[in-house]
């Protein structure tokens, strides 16, 4: 199977914080733009782990995961089927249940 996996605190940042580059260097628009979408475009599944981070703010995951569909065309459908995110550590739980919210609210 052709899938992809990031690793958001070893192959992006360990201090995932804010929207925009405003915000910071680790922000959620250069995490989508950088990481997400390229791998969703080379690759048919894309596995993202959350663990690492001290946590993660709700500005970035909106920007990274629901800017999927509101700024690059991507459908829920699609990404329901296609994005896997995964976590170890049950700290993270809320974070993976965020991201999917933003996915589908926008």
């Amino acid at each position: 199977m052709d899938t992809m996996t990031i690793n958001i605190a070893k192959d992006f940042s360990r201090y995932p914080l804010g929207r925009d580059d405003n915000d910071g260097p680790y922000n959620g628009e250069k995490f989508r733009k950088s990481f997400l979408v390229p791998a969703l475009q080379r690759h048919k599944k894309v596995a993202v782990y959350l663990d690492g981070p001290k946590g993660y703010g709700s500005s970035f995951l909106e920007e990274a995961f629901g800017g999927l569909v509101r700024k690059e065309n991507f459908t829920k459908a699609d990404l329901q089927e296609r994005l896997s995110i995964y976590y170890d550590d049950k700290v993270y739980e809320l974070y993976k249940k965020e991201a999917w919210e933003y996915i589908n609210e926008a």
